[in-house]
């Protein structure tokens, strides 16, 4: 199995892979270097692939890197999370995925259109499908809780909750309250809801200068636009 590790330096963290006749698949322009033998090969997807792919906005191409040495994906202010699949599928939120064993499959997952047009992505919300055997590295936006419902409800008001199995766990987007108007005047407007038993990846709670660099980032596109 190849051997992932997150490393930390000056407030930027970055995944690095050591292969050893091993192959990892990696999101498009994942790559920062590498180095020892390894083919790197980005194959054309099928024509379901394809079409997922125009439909959901998501690159068409994830490539393979596959031999002995070291691969090391680009640094980023926020951070990563690594976990073992052990044959399970997961949903992965929008984005998330960043890299993975060979044995784990990746695919798309659509969302139910009342769900996305609640959570406000439009009429159609693609996420991330992740099966198989195998680690999978996720980006997420700070520290990972496992978060662990036994048949319970947990209400979330954001993103917070960047991976969920497939199965398990249910998932909706609801009104804060019953009422229009109280949802309305409660300043939730609509929540995520998660129901059921199993092990949810949380991050409530953001790296400080991910966060600094989102509000930045924000503030200029307003500026830009205004």
């Amino acid at each position: 199995m190849a051997n992932f590790e997150i490393i930390e330096n000056e407030g930027v963290r970055l995944v690095r892979a050591v292969l050893d006749k091993e192959t990892v698949r990696t999101e498009s322009g994942a790559l920062y270097y590498m180095r020892g033998n390894i083919t790197m090969e980005s194959k054309a997807p099928s024509a379901l692939g394809f079409l997922k792919s125009m439909a959901s906005g998501e690159s068409i191409f994830r490539p393979t890197y596959t031999g002995t040495g070291e691969l090391v994906l680009e640094p980023s202010f926020g951070g990563f999370h690594i976990f073992d699949l052990g044959g399970q599928e997961w949903i992965l939120e929008d984005g998330a995925y960043w890299a993975s064993e060979a044995g784990v499959e990746v695919d798309v997952f659509r969302d139910s259109a009342m769900n996305a047009f609640k959570g406000g992505e439009g009429l159609v919300n693609f996420q991330t499908k992740v099966k198989g055997k195998g680690k999978v590295v996720i980006n997420v936006p700070g520290p990972i809780q496992e978060l662990r419902l036994q048949n319970e409800r947990l209400v979330v008001d954001g993103k917070f909750v960047v991976a969920r199995p497939a199965s398990g766990i249910s998932y909706s987007v609801e009104r804060a309250t019953k009422s229009l108007i109280g949802s309305m005047t409660s300043g939730e407007g609509y929540v995520r809801i998660f129901q059921g038993s199993g092990t949810l990846l949380f991050a409530p709670v953001p790296y400080w200068r991910n966060r600094l660099f989102s509000t930045i980032h924000s503030a200029l596109l307003a500026s830009h636009q205004g």
